[in-house]
């Protein structure tokens, strides 16, 4: 591993301050995916900025009765919150989903939103990855691509997003707040991730140099009734090969609304509106739920072995939304 300069910041302007004067310096809150980077020699920074003793620790209810999660709340704390468990509870789930509880007990929900890719080719070093050495090329297209991306994808990238938490609030339409040299912003998750194009060393839309210093779910009566299924290869604590983010408002037995957002099939979170546009106003029922995954899985372009996941996702959308009928009609 490089060596590196370590510096503990104690107020947000001298953590951004800190890393706007050194080109090669990065962020560290939990450090349970860059500190893997850095021991794999992906990531090389001269200098770690410690943002863990940064105000941002706190889950807080805005004025109109949403929720806002600051930045260094890990995420064994946001997935125990009594508010999250009660208005949001598929946030809740695919925060457990994520991890064991000693990463839990470490990540940071600013981290985890920009947790790197886990596709094999990324950490290694000897095999050509656009995202880590740009224009070098793909070697998962013709390579083990089994987990990887069908949709939302390009011929300079195939790797998905590793994070279940982002898939809960994409549904949920969550705005990420940061701060940077240039003072506050903000910027809708569903904005958040870059496209992959032929820039998939872009990852996201945050600006140079910018601390996420919170995330905030707007209020949404019909998270209250939701639910996050995670599928992985194996039992014990995976990344997933498919997930599903879902809430559902049943009135009369016609959709009144719906959030559905996809995890582990694209570089980012798919947010499903195209199947979401399709179940409003229609019938609750199965055969409607299956309708509404095949329209929105259309546009899926899978690569000779994860063609799996179309059917995979389809059923997934049919008995998370199926279950979530099922509670809300007992």
């Amino acid at each position: 591993m490089r060596e590196f300069g370590y510096r503990r910041a104690v107020d947000v302007p001298g953590a951004v301050a800190l890393l706007d004067s050194e080109p090669d310096a990065r962020f560290l809150g939990g450090g349970t995916n860059l500190v893997d980077l850095m021991k794999a020699g992906v990531e090389r920074p001269g200098l770690l900025v410690d943002v863990r003793d940064l105000p941002l620790d706190r889950i807080e209810e805005t004025d109109d009765g949403g929720l806002r999660i600051g930045a260094t709340v890990t995420n064994s704390d946001l997935a125990a919150d009594p508010r999250v468990r009660r208005h949001y509870p598929a946030l809740a789930q695919a925060v457990l989903a994520g991890a064991s509880g000693q990463l839990r007990n470490m990540a940071t929900v600013g981290g985890n939103l920009l947790q790197r890719t886990r596709c094999a080719y990324f950490t290694d070093l000897v095999r050509p990855c656009n995202k880590r050495v740009p224009g070098s090329g793909c070697a998962a297209v013709a390579g083990e691509h089994r987990n990887h991306a069908i949709l939302g994808a390009s011929e300079h990238c195939v790797a998905v997003h590793p994070s279940d938490m982002a898939v809960a609030l994409a549904a949920f339409d969550a705005v990420v707040s940061y701060e940077s040299v240039d003072g506050p912003g903000e910027v809708p998750l569903e904005a958040f991730y870059l496209p992959v194009g032929d820039t998939p060393h872009l990852e996201s839309a945050l600006p140079l140099g910018a601390l996420i210093t919170g995330v905030t779910l707007p209020p949404a009566p019909l998270a209250a009734h939701s639910r996050y299924r995670k599928v992985r290869e194996r039992a014990s604590y995976a990344f997933a090969i498919g997930s599903v983010a879902a809430a559902l408002d049943v009135r009369d037995g016609l959709v009144h609304d719906v959030r559905l957002a996809f995890g582990a099939v694209a570089s980012r979170p798919w947010r499903a509106r195209t199947a979401e546009r399709a179940l409003v106003g229609g019938p609750a029922s199965a055969e409607a739920f299956a309708a509404a995954a095949d329209a929105e899985l259309a546009a899926a372009e899978p690569l000779s072995d994860n063609g799996y996941k179309v059917t995979l996702m389809r059923n997934l959308v049919v008995a998370v939304l199926t279950e979530l009928n099922e509670e809300a009609g007992r």
